[in-house]
């Protein structure tokens, strides 16, 4: 069982740095990005930071505010 909780955590902190780095490279603070999503900026950074674990609406909704194919989103 904890090996299926490591694993699930390195997932959810290299789906976060993959939004981080989207986000950076469209030019796009937290704070615009959320805004963008109608999501909370600290919803964000928990998501970039890999403790919070979105749900699938929610990567869509970061998909569309990223202007990119959701299977992008994990392109890690």
């Amino acid at each position: 069982m904890l090996i299926g909780m490591k694993k699930s955590t390195d997932i959810a902190v290299r789906f976060g740095l993959r939004v981080k780095t989207l986000r950076l490279q469209a030019g796009l603070s937290q704070e615009t990005f959320a805004d963008k999503c109608g999501l909370d900026r600290t919803y964000i950074s928990g998501i970039e930071r890999g403790v919070r674990n979105p749900t699938l609406e929610v990567i869509a909704v970061i998909a569309n505010g990223l202007g990119i194919p959701l299977k992008a989103l994990f392109d890690f």
